[in-house]
């Protein structure tokens, strides 16, 4: 627990918990719910704030949900967190992410919790990643009884934005997500909360779960499988008030810009620093009072007190001081500032030509410059979801720059504020029918490191087409606008930016079957950035000191450790990268469980050789209670020829040391302009 969080030991409220309470839906389905709430409850109701999630309250989410829910239960809510079908110790089967049984489970709890004589009838949503996607989802739904959403590090467009495709490339964080919930959904319920049929249930989680790769990657382009989810397919569904929380280092930084341009309804945004985690305890700093800005949107539209909300401004966003890279920074410089509008009167676009002596104010003479990029360049992209694991952040560009097609601007001779979406208008004839590229905006420090600002992966084949991409014509001269991740950041005076546009980005971007040489078209392609202009008389922008509830009570068994190492075989040049995040194992004073869990990624690619990729996964999970003891191996692997992916995955379960499971994926799945 880090230092500059507040523990609050005494609420207004006195708190109960009820550590397991089943919901059981129409079909009869028993889903598994912990509550926490004011002990007189059922004398003074109050509303109900729902977390709704596969991740398991009772091991796999405990540590988090001990630091917010007892918070928000002491403020006056009953703060229920549910286990979706299928997870934890919920019954049923679970099929996929986000599907219409997911949905339709969740307004049948949001019912429930309307009708208990604890709750005023008002209910409330919230959640990062999955949790804050399907806040979105649901609310599209319009439960009569949910009256707010507060959705932390989520997305409005399943297929650009999630952790499938980028710019309609593969990235590789597909089979990493897959190989994780693999893991997540291959653990048993706790015999302590279900009894003894626990091992019927897992046994038939067992042969009932997916590799939710397979069906991920048999839908390439933007069809209707991830429409299904995306609520920006009819932003007008969603009338429920909206606050919306995200981090400039998360993945999903484009989203809530969006949202707040196309909502119509009461909605606020908070951008930080942070990557992927809630912000009353996310790093990069500096991190806020979360849980206070969620009690103040509760209680405005829950409770009908005047918090002050609609006053607020609709973006607070944490313009970032430059840092340099190869880093993971406990906090990051800069400072909060505030919008009436995104880019409304204090944001302008500025325009310049990407040329053959570098970024500058008029096109000069058009040239025609080549870039054929290794398999390798790539490998100090960093991860594509910051999540908190160690050294994660984009390394210095400078290698992969080696390989890519660079412009920089002259030194800056003030700073300058880079608020809102870069775009390259790129002009570009291909030699290969298909071609992805990885567009960068790095700023240059003086003495020469680079750091990545901002970027973007793109497949070229869908220049006017997400959901019906065509070939290239060899030879032919097209033009694409690419538009680069959302970003906040100040690019101080004397430093240089730089345009890097390259062929290759593994192990973040999975490379084409065959090597593009793509030619761009220096002098017509250009940078557009949305500069901020210097306010006068600027308010400045405060909020309230991160608090929490009281931590989690447990017991460290083994200590756990991350790592991350590339190597380079001398002989061959084939690059590898070895990550590994041993979680280590805990004990839960509550309930005993010892909790443990590991996952390891490996990836590996021949400099000349894009068929040569190949990722593999292998996670342990394991759970312990006296003689009680269960382990699963989860194991996966993705390659591909010219004309498929190869994916392989495996289960081997155990209990004790006796093997009582496995089973195997093996799957071959055509390519379609991949």
């Amino acid at each position: 627990m880090s230092k500059d969080i507040k523990v609050v030991k005494s609420f207004p409220r006195k708190v109960k918990e009820i550590e397991n309470l089943f919901i059981t839906l129409s079909d009869g389905t028993k889903l598994a719910a912990r509550i926490r709430l004011p002990a007189d409850a059922e004398k003074n109701p109050v509303p109900a704030l729902l977390e709704y999630l596969p991740y398991r309250k009772r091991d796999g989410t405990i540590v988090r949900d001990q630091l917010t829910h007892p918070y928000f239960a002491g403020h006056g809510y009953a703060a229920v967190r549910v286990d979706m079908r299928g997870n934890g110790d919920s019954d049923g089967l679970m099929d996929d992410e986000y599907t219409r049984q997911e949905q339709e489970d969740c307004l049948e709890v949001i019912a429930w919790l309307a009708r208990q004589k604890w709750c005023t009838g008002s209910v409330g949503m919230f959640g990062i990643s999955w949790g804050g996607f399907n806040a979105l989802q649901v609310a599209a739904l319009r439960p009569p009884a949910l009256k707010a959403i507060v959705s932390l590090c989520s997305t409005d467009d399943r297929y650009e934005d999630d952790v499938h495709y980028k710019g309609g490339t593969v990235i590789n964080e597909m089979l990493g997500w897959a190989a994780t919930m693999l893991a997540y959904s291959s653990r048993p319920p706790d015999p302590k909360i279900v009894g003894k049929g626990w091992k019927k249930m897992w046994m038939d989680r067992l042969r009932h779960e997916p590799f939710l790769a397979i069906d991920w990657l048999k839908h390439p382009h933007r069809d209707a499988y991830w429409k299904h989810g995306s609520v920006c397919e009819d932003w007008n569904r969603i009338q429920t008030p909206t606050l919306l929380i995200g981090g400039w280092n998360d993945a999903y930084s484009n989203a809530i810009p969006r949202m707040m341009r196309n909502l119509r309804v009461p909605r606020k945004a908070i951008i930080g620093p942070w990557a992927h985690k809630y912000p009353h305890f996310a790093v990069p700093g500096p991190r806020i009072g979360a849980l206070q800005e969620m009690l103040r949107w509760w209680d405005f539209y829950l409770k009908n007190i005047n918090t002050g909300v609609t006053q607020d401004p609709d973006y607070r966003v944490f313009m970032m001081d430059s840092y340099k890279p190869g880093s993971f920074p406990d906090e990051i410089g800069g400072r909060w500032v505030s919008e009436a509008f995104w880019g409304h009167g204090t944001v302008d676009t500025r325009t310049w030509n990407l040329t053959a002596n570098g970024i500058a104010a008029k096109p000069g003479t058009e040239k025609d410059l080549k870039v054929s990029s290794k398999q390798t360049c790539g490998f100090d992209g960093g991860e594509y979801c910051v999540i908190w694991l160690g050294p994660e952040f984009p390394g210095d560009q400078r290698d992969d720059d080696a390989e890519s097609i660079t412009f920089d601007t002259p030194e800056l001779t003030e700073d300058l504020e880079i608020l809102g979406q870069p775009a390259i208008d790129l002009h570009f004839t291909s030699d290969k029918p298909v071609a992805h590229v990885a567009v960068r905006l790095c700023d240059v420090w003086p003495s020469g490191e680079t750091t990545r600002i901002t970027y973007h992966l793109q497949n070229l084949c869908m220049k006017d087409s997400r959901e019906t991409p065509r070939p290239l014509e060899p030879g032919k001269r097209s033009r694409m606008k690419i538009k680069l991740d959302d970003i906040a950041w100040k690019v101080p005076k004397g430093h240089r930016l730089r345009v890097s546009i390259s062929t290759s980005y593994f192990p973040m971007m999975w490379p084409v079957a065959e090597a593009p040489m793509l030619t761009v078209h220096a002098g017509p392609s250009t940078l557009s950035l949305p500069i901020r202009k210097a306010q006068k008389d600027e308010k400045p922008i405060t909020f309230a000191a991160p608090e929490s509830a009281e931590p989690l009570k447990q017991t460290e068994v083994k200590e756990g450790f991350h790592k991350r190492e590339k190597t380079v075989d001398p002989k061959t040049g084939e690059v590898r990268l070895e990550i590994i995040d041993d979680f280590g194992v805990q004990k839960v004073t509550s309930h005993g469980l010892e909790i443990g869990g590991v996952g390891r990624e490996y990836y590996s690619i021949l400099p000349d050789d894009p068929l040569s990729a190949k990722m593999e996964t292998h996670w342990t999970e394991t759970r312990k209670r006296g003689p009680w003891s269960i382990r699963t191996e989860t194991k996966g692997r993705l390659t591909a020829t010219k004309s498929h992916w190869v994916l392989w995955g495996e289960i081997v379960a155990y209990e004790g040391k006796k093997k009582v499971f496995s089973k195997e994926f093996n799957e071959e799945i055509e390519r379609k302009l991949q």
